[in-house]
């Protein structure tokens, strides 16, 4: 029975360690016309996208012309449009 028991704690040891690496890969992608969105997947953007990544914890300062607009998928906000790529 001690044997199982070492298992379950091991099986929800991994399951624990695995949510908490895949909440740590979520960032806050932002463009130059101050268009954010969340991401939980780390993504190879281009530069020519012209986009920043934030911890996902960011907040802009007092001042900052910000907005968040979220879509599905993988992509990235130019201008009003949802590029895919």
């Amino acid at each position: 029975m001690k044997t199982i028991a070492k298992y379950t704690l091991a099986a929800l040891t991994a399951a624990g360690s695995l949510a908490l690496a895949s909440a740590a890969s979520a960032a806050i992608v932002c463009n130059n016309d101050g268009v954010c969105w969340h991401t939980s997947t780390d993504y190879s953007y281009r530069p020519e996208f012209n986009l920043t990544i934030h911890p996902n914890d960011w907040k802009w300062k007092e001042g900052d012309k910000f907005s968040f607009r979220e879509h599905a998928g993988r992509g990235y906000w130019q201008g009003d449009s949802w590029k895919e790529f």
